[in-house]
């Protein structure tokens, strides 16, 4: 386990952040993009040892603190019956309707179509070197019906007025599947489970959090609590006042917004906060990278050790594709190295 990454859990005071990036295996690592060339991307994530050298793979180049599982959020889906596939992005045969079983879905079922999740992380805790930390994930329960339902283009989904089997899927379907799968994770070694919820932003915000995150407090949060982080587009949550994540359940948040999170972080919360450096910045020619990382590295060390205790040093979101590797090693080196020999 990582030192630097508990200790970010626990909001204990520290010097250098842990770093670890979403989507950090990926297209722009030559690493993956070398596997790609022998193995489609359901292969990648299906075969355990294929998986584990995925998510090994930025590990060994890049020096992370912390590995992912690496799978998709979309597979729940192939339980529920429809044909996924990718082709590089995810394709459907068939979507979610109103003739679909809102049924429970047994957990001997669940186990045996996500299995191969457990077995990669075990494989990947045996791959990693033992001061580093592995985390798991699975999709939002609303992120993942918006895809099942072919509505993940749509800027707003009022779930009150849409076919009411739909609020059956969410919270009688999706969030019991989603509870075994984070079980299942959590069993076979995972640290924490991130929970990644970016169409959740399609949910009206009173409806998001008087209904939707009060139903996931009940069902994924507290269920496992302090074991569970939690990534939404939908600004309500990091607009709440006197947030105590401890209280609904939550270890802490990714911060998803470009805005506001010196402030966020700097607030009392009761978890860890990850973020926030931009994903579009680590995408520029390395030049231009620098003058972008040189203002958020100033920025970040006006803020006390005490003020930033609880830090997750990572990005807004994932890193985009045709990144350079250069910039993602120039972040993890130059990140340790300066508040290293700050403080």
């Amino acid at each position: 386990m990582n030192q630097k990454f508990i200790n970010a859990i626990k909001c204990v005071p520290q010097a250098v952040p842990p770093i670890w990036f979403m989507r950090q295996a990926g297209r722009y690592h030559s690493h993956y993009q070398k596997l790609r060339k022998k193995y489609t991307f359901e292969e990648l994530c299906k075969i355990p040892e294929l998986s584990a050298e995925v998510a090994c793979g930025p590990i060994d180049d890049f020096d992370y603190d912390v590995a992912i599982l690496f799978s998709d959020i979309l597979f729940p889906l192939e339980i529920l019956g429809l044909g996924l596939s990718y082709s590089p992005g995810p394709t459907f045969s068939n979507y979610l309707t109103p003739l679909s079983s809102v049924e429970k879905i047994p957990n001997d079922l669940i186990e045996e179509n996500l299995g191969f999740q457990a077995k990669a992380i075990k494989l990947t805790i045996d791959s990693l070197p033992n001061d580093k930390s592995l985390v798991g994930f699975v999709g939002g329960p609303w992120t993942i019906l918006s895809y099942g339902l072919n509505l993940k283009n749509k800027i707003q989904v009022d779930i009150f007025n849409e076919e009411p089997f739909i609020q059956k899927l969410l919270y009688d379907v999706m969030m019991p599947l989603l509870k075994k799968n984070i079980e299942m994770q959590l069993k076979a070694g995972a640290e924490i489970i991130y929970i990644f919820d970016t169409n959740s932003s399609q949910l009206d915000e009173k409806y998001f959090m008087n209904k939707y995150l009060k139903d996931m407090r009940d069902q994924l949060f507290l269920p496992f609590k302090n074991k569970i982080a939690y990534f939404s587009k939908n600004q309500a949550i990091y607009q709440t006042p006197n947030l105590d994540m401890k209280k609904i359940g939550l270890s802490g948040l990714v911060f998803s917004n470009g805005i506001g999170f010196d402030d966020f972080l700097k607030e009392k919360k009761n978890g860890f906060v990850q973020g926030n450096f931009s994903p579009l910045s680590l995408l520029k020619p390395h030049d231009e990278y620098v003058k972008d990382f040189d203002v958020f590295l100033v920025n970040m060390k006006e803020i006390s050790v005490e003020e930033r205790a609880g830090w997750i040093c990572s990005l807004s979101h994932g890193v985009l594709p045709k990144t350079p590797e250069e910039n993602v090693r120039h972040f993890v080196q130059e990140i340790r190295s300066h508040f290293s020999s700050s403080e």
